[in-house]
């Protein structure tokens, strides 16, 4: 679990340098978040160092995570990937630990998956990928594997989406796929 060993401790430098950029972040794209305050979110950051870090994978990675949203129900804040492309610290992965196993040759270093839960966030859902493209052009060069219903991934497929001509598109490729421009894009609860 996140926060439970020392590797994923932040230090009080690495703190409040991360919590510098997800300032500026967050002044520089307040369409992402209306109506939601940075003092809130900084409360919330400072009373989950596990969340903190999981924050400071996903910029480490290249995701440049933002605020996008509110849950009043759970009074959560919810972060995505808003990185222009997809995060390059998290390409050429195949979608999940089964898809990697069944590749006889040229296995890459790692999987989406296996990537998203040693950070301690989720991959984005079709849903909430096209809710992140409504808050601007992402992924107009590049891929992001999506969360998939298992019974596409029994037959061994995968989602992933992009943009292109000004759509958003959900296309399929079997797990065990990995290219140079496909990463995944994840969010987190705080």
């Amino acid at each position: 679990m996140p926060g439970t060993g020392s590797k994923k401790k932040l230090s009080p430098d690495q703190r409040e340098s991360l919590l510098s950029t997800l300032r500026a972040r967050f002044d520089k794209h307040m369409n992402r978040h209306k109506g939601i305050a940075w003092a809130d979110v900084q409360a919330k950051l400072e009373a989950s160092p596990d969340k903190l870090w999981s924050l400071s994978e996903m910029e480490r990675t290249g995701g440049e995570p933002d605020v996008v949203g509110h849950d009043k129900k759970t009074g959560e804040f919810i972060f995505f990937d808003c990185s222009a492309e997809s995060p390059t610290g998290r390409r050429s992965t195949c979608f999940d630990r089964e898809g990697w196993e069944s590749r006889k040759e040229a296995r890459p270093e790692n999987t989406a998956t296996d990537m998203a839960n040693e950070m301690g966030i989720e991959l984005l859902t079709e849903e909430q990928y096209r809710e992140l493209q409504k808050l601007g052009k992402f992924d107009l060069k590049t891929s992001s594997w999506v969360q998939t219903p298992p019974e596409i991934r029994k037959l061994g497929g995968a989602l992933f989406c992009d943009r292109r001509y000004d759509h958003v598109f959900t296309y399929h490729n079997g797990a065990q796929s990995y290219y140079a421009a496909r990463a995944f894009r994840g969010s987190l609860r705080v």
